[in-house]
């Protein structure tokens, strides 16, 4: 149900109009005569007060919140608009004023700020002790007088984001603890969409926030792309991270629905006549992230963002668990090649399909990687499975070709009813991927986020709302082995009977660069275990059943 009004209450269906918008890619504005419109936010929009002020007991600093909006009058006349965040009885929390002016389109700015003291009674929304504000506030647009004003791409922030670029600083954080080496974006079966109409094109996403162009996706959310390609990668490098981006391989989603045509599916894949577009595209992204500004447009486009220097991309992905069918290989293959023979420092990533060995679509797009394994480097392995499966598929990659392009486990997790077991059996699944480092380049589990109450998929690594993230058994083990990932594996040997053996993990790593060496090991048994670890003094240790604990060797 995604429409121009979404979120708002009080616009008027005569109130939306197109003509003359502040972007061709954002053609639908408001337009406000005396009339208060509101935006209940999702759930709500949740505030918080400031840091407090040391010495200084019940003292607070300002909590401040930015508003952008973009607005013009429709004649000479000034527009005087109010912002402000209220209550559920309208009682404002805090307000700022601008002045609009002029019949083209400007962008104006104002900050709101929650101090200590309020300019209205808050009689049914007390402050916690946490800090936290209400659950039912608003953000509101007051006009003043009757004359006629256009309002548009109307944006409300907190100030305080995740290394101040924009990024909800909790969420942002619980990430940067996993200590992750890459991140994948912008996300799986989004990036081909819902259609040959919704592929995830990149420069839709750079660029002054006006010009990019929203979407819906194939998970029936929202974008407004506020969070594009240059958020990603300034993301990664705020973490420490390299990017990969990850772009359709020329075909939509298998799952999409049917077309006006009556056409679901693949729906044959972009035109060939617009491949050569569609590649030029992909280059450019390479363009974007690594070129010269005083050399390139692109680049440019970049550093007029902010970034001058480069991103140093190092890798791109081509395609997400794709049906490997003749209309995907033909337009894969002409990606990969493009990309490898314009940039062959570029790592590119294929696919594999959406399922594990024996599906026909992992052997046929082994097959294809294999052969062409000049253009393609890796390739994006896709599985969720149940516990069993994994306890009982710990040689999955001992026998894989080690002269074969690497493989990237880009997404997976155990599905089970209990979290302590899906986690469990992901930590000892990562133990076998560690001891084949070689074959087994990078991982990541998917999903990463699910906001509660809006979930289309279980499990979830990190869950939140308006307030609060919580962590997932599976989170722990993932920032267990993310904060303890070498660059060296140890062999060993686990001396247990056999019909145990299954039941526990064991990872031995060193980073050379610490100096530090680490044995991982994840106990599924419900008993305790103590090892004596030969080689090193017979040191013991001991870890509780049912559990997982990193011991520094």
């Amino acid at each position: 149900q995604w429409n121009a009004t979404t979120a708002w209450v009080g616009v008027e269906k005569e109130g939306i109009a197109t003509e003359n918008g502040v972007s061709q890619n954002n053609p639908h504005y408001a337009v406000l005569g005396a009339t208060p419109i509101y935006n209940i936010g999702w759930d709500g929009i949740a505030i918080r007060r400031g840091a407090a002020v040391e010495g200084k007991e019940g003292k607070h600093q300002p909590a401040i919140y930015e508003v952008s909006l973009h607005a013009r009058c429709f004649d000479a006349k000034k527009k005087n608009l109010t912002l402000a965040l209220v209550n559920q009885e309208g009682l404002p929390v805090c307000q700022a004023k601008i002045k609009v002016q002029g019949t083209d389109w400007k962008e104006y700015k104002a900050q709101l700020i929650v101090t200590d003291k309020y300019e209205g009674e808050l009689a049914s929304e007390a402050i916690t002790k946490e800090g936290k504000l209400g659950k039912n506030i608003r953000f509101a647009i007051l006009p003043k007088g009757e004359q006629k004003v256009a309002v548009d791409l109307v944006s409300l922030n907190p100030q305080d984001t995740y290394k101040g670029h924009g990024l909800r600083k909790d969420l942002a954080e619980a990430i940067a603890d996993l200590k992750p080496r890459f991140v994948r974006f912008p996300g799986g079966c989004m990036l081909h969409g819902q259609g040959l109409k919704n592929i995830y094109h990149w420069k839709e996403s750079v660029g002054p926030q006006k010009d990019r162009k929203p979407a819906y996706n194939i998970w029936g959310y929202h974008q407004t792309r506020q969070l594009g390609f240059y958020e990603y990668f300034q993301w990664c490098e705020d973490m420490g991270a390299e990017p990969l981006p990850v772009l359709a391989a020329g075909v939509p989603c298998q799952n999409s629905v049917a077309d006006e045509r009556g056409v679901a599916g693949q729906q044959g894949g972009i035109p060939m006549s617009e491949m050569p577009q569609y590649i030029q595209d992909v280059l450019d992204l390479v363009e974007w992230a690594n070129g010269d500004p005083a050399t390139s447009k692109w680049a440019k486009m970049r550093a007029d963002a902010g970034h001058p220097a480069p991103f140093n991309l190092k890798m791109i992905g081509i395609g997400n668990e794709d049906l490997i069918s003749t209309d995907f290989e033909q337009r894969y293959l002409m990606i990969c090649k493009a990309v490898k023979q314009k940039y062959p420092q570029i790592e590119v990533v294929g696919t594999v399909g959406p399922f594990h060995f024996p599906s026909s679509d992992y052997i046929e797009g082994w097959k294809i990687a294999r052969e062409n394994k000049r253009w393609i480097d890796a390739v994006d392995e896709h599985y969720y499975e149940q516990p069993g499966w994994f306890l009982n598929h710990q040689d999955y990659y001992d026998h894989y070709d080690r002269k074969a392009p690497k493989v990237y486990l880009g997404e997976y997790a155990s599905r089970g009813a209990n979290a302590v077991d899906n986690a469990l059996a992901e930590g000892i699944h990562l133990c076998n991927v560690e001891r084949n480092g070689d074959v087994v380049e990078m991982t990541s589990y998917a999903p990463l986020l699910c906001k509660d109450g809006y979930s289309n998929w279980q499990p979830d690594m990190i869950y939140f709302d308006n307030n609060n993230v919580r962590a997932s058994e599976s989170y722990k083990m993932q920032k267990m082995f993310g904060q303890h990932a070498g660059d060296l594996y140890i062999s060993s040997v686990l001396s247990l009977p056999d019909a145990l053996k299954k039941y526990v993990g064991t990872s031995v790593v060193k980073d050379s660069k610490l100096g530090k060496t680490w044995l991982k090991v994840v106990n599924a048994l419900p008993r305790t275990l103590k090892l004596s670890v030969s080689g090193l003094g017979n040191k013991q240790v001991t870890i509780a059943g049912r559990s997982a604990q990193v011991f520094e060797l």
